[in-house]
C-alpha cells in the first residue's frame, strides 16, 4: 500500500509534447502503473492481481506435493529426517551441507511441469472474441451459463478480479433459485468467509449478490443484485405466502363438518375447505367414493398424527401456516404429497426452507426434502452445505448427497443436479486435494452433467489431469482423448504425457510436434516438447519456450537444475532469480534455497524457506519427505539469532530496499515469537499483494482479523477484506465504525483509501487530505507513516500543490520510504526539470532490489534512446509489465513500421492478453484499415472488460467502417 494509482488524463497531459506522434501520446496515457493522480487513488501493492487463487495441485500428504522429484542414490548415506529430528538440538551434528540435503539435489531426468487444469485455447484472442460475440447475441436471462464459460476460459489468466467479475455477472443473470444459490455460495467461497472466526454460513455482507436469503427468492431482476439486501425482512418475505382460497364448495359449518378419526381422537374439519386443497381430496369427499357419504373418515393409517391433521385443517381454513414444530411441518409436506395438495406443499416447502439455519439440520432435512421432492427445501439445505465448503466436503453425509451416481440422479429429480453445481464442487475438491477419490467422483458427476462442448471438454480434461496425477495413465489418456474430441486441443498435452509415462516417448514427441506444425507456436508447446526431446534439442526447446513465453517457470527451473548438475551453483541461482524476480512461487523458492544450502549460505537459504512458508505454511520439501518448517528450524541453529529489535531493523532495511521476499522472511520470523500480532499479519498481506500472491495475501489478512485484540482493529481488517473483494461501500462503513470506536492510523488510512477510489473533485481531495493528516497524527511505525506521506504527496500533486507534495516525499525519504523517490521525480518532471526527475529515479534504481518499475518510470524522463534502454531492462526484469511493449510498438508505428509494431504487441499478447495491449493493437489495425482484425481485438478486449470506454468507442467506429466497406 505504498503509492496511489495513476490518473489517465493527468499522465496524458504530462506526456503529450508536440514532437510526439499520436501513437506515442496514446501509449503514454497508460504509461505509469505507479503514478499518483486523483482518479486512480489505489495502491500498487493492493491492486496487482495477475495471479488468482493459484491452488497447489499436489496434496500435501503425498509425495507429489513437491514439484521437484529427486532421485536418491545408493552411494550417499544421508541421515533420514526422522533420525535427525529424533535427536535433540543439543546433540545433533549439522556440520556438513549433506545434513541439510538428506535426499540430494533435484535431477532433470525426473522433473516436469504439471498439465494445466484449465481450458486452454491455441488461439486465446479468437476464443475471447467468440465468447464476447456469444454474449452479445444471448438474451439476458440466458447469459448466466455464458458467463460461467467466460470464467472457465479466463481461469488460465490467473486474475482473481476478472474471475470474480465473471461469477458476479453469472449471479446477476441467474434466473432459477438453484443457480442463484450456487453462484452466491461460490462467491462466498472465493472470499473464504469460512476462515473468519465467529462467522456463520448464512452471514451476509449486505448485498443481494451474495445474500443467502435473497438467493432463495424466485424472480429475475438483474439490476437488483448490486443493491443492498433486506436480510432481516427476507425470511418474512420467503414465508409470506398468501394463497387464494380456491374453490369453496361448502363453507357453511352447519352441514359441512367432516371428522377425521386418528386412533381414538377426532379432528373436525370443514368438508369444502379440505376438498379445495386438491383434486384427489375433492373426489374423495364429493365424488363417487364411499367417504363422500360419511361424516367420520378413518385416517389412522394415512401416516399423519392428530397434531398434523389439525395443522392441515388450519391451513385449509386460513391458507397460512402457524409456528409448528419441524416434525409437524414434515407431516404436512408428506400429506400434501400423498393427496397432491400443491398449494399446501408449496407453502410447507417455502416455510421450511426459510427455517433451515444449521448445517447438521440441513444434512438431516435434505433427505426428507429429496424424498418428498420439496424443491425449495432441498435448495435451502443445499445452500447451507455449499456455504460451509470446504469444511464439510468430506463429511460422509455430504459425500452421499453428491458423489454417487444414484445420488446425482436423486438431485436431478428436484432440479438440483447441474453442471454448475458440480463445477463448483469439483473446483473445491481439486483445490483441497487433487488426488483424492472424492475429486475423481465429483469430476465423474461433472462429466455426466455436461451438455455443451466446452463443458464436456472441461470435465474430461480435468478428470484426465487428476487421473494422470493418480498414475492411472490409461484412463487419463482416454479422458484426454475424449476432451480432444470435444474440441480442446490442449488436451493433446495430456495424451502425450500419459503415453510418455507408459514408455512411448517417441509417440509423445510426435504428438506435440504435430501441434507446433499445425498451429501458431507458443511457449507451452515447446515446453512440453522439451520433455520428450533428446540432447541439444531439449535445451533448444526449453529456450524457445522462454523466448515465446518468458513467464513460464519450468524452463528457468530446468536450466537451473542443469547448472546444478554441472556444479555451477552460483549460475543456477542467477537463473532462478530471473523468474523469482517477477513471479514468486514456493517451488522456485525451494529450488533457490537448495542452491544456497549447497553453497553453505544458510542465512539466504533460511530466508527463502521462511518466505516459502508464508506462501504455503504446510509446504513439504524433498518430494514430501520433510516439512519446510522443520528444515527452517534445523538451519536456524547455524545462523545468528535476531532479537525483536534486530528483526525490526532488518525489516526496515529490507522494506526500504524494496526487497519484498526478504521482508516476508523477516516478518515470518517475527511471527514465530508473536503469532497473534495482527499488524504483522497485515503487513505480510501488503507484501504478498505486491508480489501478486493474492490467495496468500487474503489468508494473511483473515488471520490478522482473527487475531485482532480489539473491535476497532478487527473492523479495519474486515474493511480491507471487503475492499479487496470489490465491496468499497461496505469497506467505508467498516472504517467509519472503527473510527467511531477508536481513532487509529489504519482506520483513517482505510477510509482515505476507499474514498479516493473514484474520480476525485476538489472537495473530495480535501477530505482525503484531511483523513491522511489525521492518520499521521495517530501512533504507527515509520514504515506505515512513510506510506501515508507518500500517498499524501500524490494527492497534493493532483491538486497542483507541488511544493507541499515535495515536502511529503522528502519526509517519507527521511524515514526510509524509498519509493518516495518516484513521487519526488514526478514533482521535478511537472516543474519541467527532467534531469532532476531522471536522477531521482536513478537513486531508486540504486537502492531497490526490485527495479523493473523504476526503470520503466525513469524512461518517462529520458530521451528516446535512453528510454528504449530502460524499457528493455524493465522487460528483462519483469516481462509481465506491459507498458514497455506498448511504448515500443507505438514508436515503431510512428516510424511507419506497422508490421513490426503489430508483431511487438502480438508477441506480448501471446502470453499476456492485456486489455490495453489489445486496445492498442486494435487501434493499429484500424489505422491501416484492417477492420476484421480490429474488430476481433476489440471483442477480445471487451470480453475482459465490457465497459472499457476507449475500446467501446473504437469498436463502434470500426463496425461502422466495416459496414461501409461491405
Amino acid at each position: 500500500m505504498s503509492t496511489f494509482r495513476e490518473n489517465d488524463s493527468e499522465e496524458k497531459e504530462q506526456c503529450c509534447e508536440e514532437r510526439k506522434s499520436r501513437f506515442v501520446s496514446l501509449i503514454r496515457q497508460y504509461s505509469l502503473e505507479l503514478s499518483h493522480t486523483m482518479r486512480g487513488f489505489k495502491l500498487k501493492e493492493r491492486c496487482k492481481t495477475n495471479q488468482v487463487h493459484a491452488y497447489n495441485p499436489y496434496p500435501s500428504e503425498t509425495s507429489s506435493s513437491n514439484p521437484f522429484p529427486i532421485a536418491t542414490t545408493s552411494k550417499l548415506h544421508y541421515p533420514t529426517i526422522n533420525s535427525i529430528l529424533a535427536e535433540s538440538p543439543a546433540t545433533v551434528s549439522l556440520s556438513t551441507t549433506e545434513s541439510f540435503l538428506p535426499y540430494g539435489l533435484p535431477r532433470t531426468d525426473s522433473f516436469e511441469p504439471p498439465v494445466e487444469l484449465c481450458l486452454k485455447s491455441v488461439d486465446f484472442v479468437e476464443s475471447l472474441a467468440e465468447l464476447y460475440r456469444k454474449l452479445q447475441i444471448t438474451q439476458d436471462f440466458n447469459k448466466s451459463l455464458v458467463h460461467l464459460e467466460q470464467y472457465a476460459l479466463l481461469y488460465s489468466l490467473g486474475d482473481p478480479k476478472l474471475l470474480r467479475r465473471c461469477l458476479q455477472s453469472a449471479r446477476q443473470h441467474a434466473v432459477d433459485v438453484h443457480s442463484k444459490v450456487v453462484f452466491s455460495a461460490w462467491l462466498r467461497f472465493e472470499r473464504r468467509e469460512d476462515e473468519l472466526i465467529g462467522s456463520s454460513a448464512l452471514d451476509c455482507i449486505g448485498r443481494v449478490l451474495e445474500c443467502p436469503k435473497a438467493a432463495l427468492l424466485h424472480g429475475y431482476d438483474p439490476n437488483s443484485v448490486f443493491h443492498h439486501c433486506q436480510c432481516h425482512g427476507a425470511a418474512n418475505e420467503i414465508s409470506d405466502f398468501r394463497i387464494s382460497d380456491g374453490n369453496n364448495f361448502l363453507t357453511s359449518e352447519k352441514d359441512g363438518i367432516v371428522y377425521f378419526c386418528i386412533g381414538n381422537e377426532e379432528v373436525n374439519c370443514i368438508r369444502g375447505k379440505i376438498a379445495a386443497l386438491s383434486g384427489p381430496l375433492r373426489s374423495m369427499l364429493y365424488g363417487d367414493f364411499i367417504e363422500s357419504d360419511k361424516q367420520r373418515i378413518d385416517f389412522t393409517y394415512i401416516g399423519i398424527s392428530v397434531e398434523g391433521m389439525r395443522a392441515v385443517d388450519f391451513f385449509s381454513r386460513t391458507r397460512r401456516l402457524d409456528s409448528y414444530p419441524l416434525n409437524i411441518l414434515l407431516e404436512l409436506l408428506s400429506f400434501a404429497n400423498r393427496f397432491c395438495c400443491e398449494e399446501m406443499k408449496s407453502a410447507s416447502d417455502c416455510y421450511m426452507a426459510s427455517l433451515v439455519s444449521d448445517i447438521d439440520e440441513a444434512l438431516v432435512l435434505i433427505d426428507y426434502a429429496l424424498e418428498e421432492r420439496a424443491h425449495l427445501l432441498v435448495t435451502s439445505c443445499l445452500q447451507l452445505i455449499l456455504r460451509e465448503l470446504p469444511g464439510y466436503l468430506y463429511n460422509p453425509k455430504v459425500l452421499n448427497i453428491f458423489c454417487r451416481s444414484e445420488a446425482r440422479d436423486r438431485l436431478a429429480t428436484v432440479g438440483q443436479a447441474s453442471f454448475l453445481l458440480y463445477y463448483f464442487l469439483s473446483q473445491v475438491a481439486i483445490e483441497d486435494n487433487m488426488m483424492s477419490k472424492v475429486t475423481v467422483m465429483l469430476l465423474e458427476r461433472l462429466k455426466e452433467c455436461a451438455s455443451e462442448r466446452w463443458q464436456k471438454a472441461l470435465a474430461l480434461h480435468q478428470l484426465g489431469c487428476v487421473l494422470l496425477e493418480r498414475k492411472d495413465y490409461k484412463e487419463a489418456q482416454h479422458s484426454f482423448e475424449m476432451a480432444i474430441e470435444a474440441g480442446h486441443i490442449y488436451s493433446i498435452v495430456g495424451v502425450a504425457r500419459a503415453k510418455f509415462k507408459q514408455g512411448q516417448q517417441f509417440l509423445a514427441f510426435e504428438l506435440i510436434n504435430g501441434i507446433i506444425s499445425e498451429y501458431t507456436p507458443t511457449g507451452w508447446m515447446y515446453q512440453e516438447r522439451s520433455l520428450y526431446s533428446l540432447g541439444k534439442q531439449k535445451i533448444l526447446d526449453v529456450n524457445d519456450a522462454t523466448r515465446l513465453d518468458p513467464t513460464l517457470s519450468f524452463p528457468y527451473k530446468y536450466r537451473a537444475i542443469v547448472m546444478v548438475e554441472q556444479s555451477q551453483i552460483e549460475a543456477a541461482i542467477v537463473e532462478i532469480n530471473r523468474i523469482v524476480g517477477f513471479k514468486v512461487s514456493p517451488d522456485c523458492l525451494e529450488l533457490r534455497a537448495w542452491c544456497f544450502i549447497a553453497l553453505e549460505d544458510y542465512p539466504s537459504a533460511i530466508s527463502d524457506i521462511r518466505a516459502l512458508l508464508t506462501l504455503e505454511p504446510n509446504y513439504m520439501m524433498f518430494c514430501g519427505k520433510m516439512r519446510a518448517d522443520h528444515l527452517a528450524e534445523l538451519l536456524s541453529l547455524h545462523v545468528q539469532p535476531w532479537s525483536p529489535a534486530d528483526c525490526w531493523m532488518q525489516l526496515y532495511d529490507r522494506w526500504s530496499s524494496v526487497d519484498d521476499i526478504g521482508s516476508l522472511a523477516v516478518i515470518h520470523q517475527m511471527l514465530i515469537n508473536d503469532l497473534g500480532r495482527s499488524i504483522l499479519r497485515f503487513r505480510q498481506s501488503l507484501l504478498l499483494l505486491r508480489l501478486n500472491c493474492q490467495k496468500a495475501a487474503m489468508c494473511s489478512l483473515r488471520l490478522a482479523r482473527n487475531h485482532s485484540t480489539s473491535t476497532y482493529e478487527r473492523l479495519v481488517y474486515e474493511g480491507w477484506i471487503l475492499y479487496d473483494t470489490g465491496h468499497r461501500e461496505e469497506a467505508l462503513a467498516k472504517a467509519e465504525e472503527s473510527i467511531s470506536l477508536q481513532r487509529s492510523f489504519e482506520a483513517f488510512f482505510l477510509k482515505a483509501y476507499a474514498l479516493a477510489d473514484t474520480t476525485l473533485d476538489s472537495e473530495s481531495s480535501s477530505c482525503v487530505i484531511q483523513l491522511l493528516e489525521e492518520a499521521l497524527k495517530c501512533p504507527s511505525d515509520g514504515l506505515r507513516k512513510g506510506q501515508a506521506l507518500n500517498n499524501l504527496g500524490s494527492i497534493y500533486v493532483d491538486c497542483n500543490k507541488l511544493d507541499l507534495a515535495a515536502d511529503c516525499y522528502v519526509s517519507a525519504l527521511k524515514i526510509k520510504h524509498t519509493r518516495a523517490h518516484q513521487g519526488l521525480a514526478r514533482v521535478y518532471h511537472l516543474k519541467n526539470d527532467r534531469k532532476a526527475a531522471s536522477e531521482e529515479m536513478t537513486k531508486l534504481i540504486d537502492k531497490a532490489q526490485n527495479k523493473a518499475s523504476a526503470y520503466e518510470k525513469r524512461s518517462e524522463y529520458c530521451d528516446r534512446d535512453m528510454a528504449n534502454s530502460d524499457l528493455s531492462m524493465a522487460t528483462v526484469l519483469n516481462p509481465l509489465r506491459t507498458y514497455p511493449y506498448r511504448y515500443r510498438a507505438a514508436v515503431l508505428m510512428d516510424d511507419q513500421r506497422e508490421t513490426e509494431a503489430v508483431e511487438e504487441l502480438t508477441r506480448a499478447i501471446s502470453f499476456k492478453p492485456d486489455l490495453q495491449m489489445l486496445n492498442l493493437r486494435a487501434a493499429f489495425h484500424e489505422s491501416v484499415t484492417d477492420s476484421s482484425r480490429a474488430l476481433r481485438d476489440c471483442e477480445a478486449a471487451l470480453c475482459l472488460d465490457p465497459n472499457h470506454r476507449d475500446t467501446l468507442d473504437l469498436y463502434s467506429r470500426t463496425r461502422i467502417q466495416a459496414l461501409k466497406n461491405t
